[in-house]
């Protein structure tokens, strides 16, 4: 923050010409910029380029023709204790008015002060510095209230939306990390056990919800969604209920089986054959798992 005291050894330190009295309250402008810790890198002519906040030379530069251009003044400055980003300060005389903007690179609001350059100024004062001016305290305190404060506290806030916005990036990144990209929590059950589940699908699901009735094949469901009775074409194997018939079935699968048996091929005792149930005699009669035992294939 400027002081009246810190403006005035900068004025008397840089020795300018002054032409007018608003000559006098742009300095003293700029003077408070640099008691702020403000460094200078344009002025005068080429400060008024359309590009110059984007410009990226740091260099400090002196007063040479800061005020060349008739009523109008432009600086250039950064404060490296503030952040990299520039300031454009320009003053322009209206009437008895001096109307100071700034504007701070990447903002889009300029900040606005008007000054009364009679209220600040001494006229025909000789060549002291110290009586060519009047009220600079006055002065000080208007441009460190509509200005200087305002940038500190633009600068601020933006130091701390970003370190805001990198800390929740982090934390974001940190339990995308623990949990899988996506995870989803369920809100009422248990907490995450803070590492990532493979994703092994579940069984016993059709066993819970009863399927298809007797004479038609059930369903296999979604992944995951069989009985717990597993068989060669369980997705459970296969990573998915896509794949290809299990080779070895057998035709004439009885309505609503689960299970096709089968056995290695080309191995003597392992025919299909002998695992298929043979047809049942005509002539009706109780079920072969109600009668007598008798002699044949039905009967092991």
């Amino acid at each position: 923050m400027a002081t009246e005291q810190s403006i005035m050894a900068v004025i008397r330190a840089s020795r300018p010409q002054f032409r007018t009295g608003f000559d006098k309250a742009a300095f003293a402008v700029h003077a408070a910029f640099v008691a702020a810790g403000y460094v200078l890198h344009a002025t005068g002519p080429p400060a008024f380029n359309d590009d110059v906040l984007s410009i990226s030379s740091k260099d400090e530069v002196g007063m040479d023709n800061w005020n060349d251009v008739e009523d109008n003044y432009a600086f250039v400055y950064s404060n490296p204790e503030k952040g990299s980003k520039k300031v454009l300060v320009k003053c322009l005389v209206m009437n008895d008015k001096l109307l100071v903007d700034v504007l701070k690179e990447g903002g889009s609001e300029p900040l606005h002060l008007e000054l009364d350059a009679e209220e600040y100024v001494q006229e025909d004062a000789g060549t002291n510095y110290g009586s060519q001016f009047k009220n600079l305290g006055k002065l000080v305190e208007n441009v460190n209230k509509e200005v200087l404060n305002k940038l500190d506290s633009a600068s601020a806030s933006s130091s701390s939306t970003k370190s805001s916005s990198t800390e929740a990036s982090l934390r974001e990144e940190r339990d995308r990390l623990r949990i899988g990209p996506d995870a989803q929590e369920d809100p009422y059950g248990p907490p995450h056990p803070g590492y990532i589940v493979p994703p092994i699908p579940g069984f016993g699901i059709s066993d819970l919800f009863p399927g298809p009735g007797a004479g038609m094949y059930p369903s296999r469901g979604d992944f995951g969604g069989g009985s717990m009775l597993v068989g060669p074409n369980d997705p459970r194997f296969f990573g998915g209920p896509t794949r290809e018939p299990f080779p070895g079935g057998l035709p004439g699968v009885p309505p609503g089986a689960r299970f096709d048996p089968y056995g290695p091929p080309n191995v003597p005792g392992f025919e299909p054959g002998r695992f298929v149930r043979n047809p049942r005699r005509p002539g009706g009669g109780l079920h072969p798992d109600l009668e007598h035992f008798h002699n044949g294939s039905d009967f092991i």
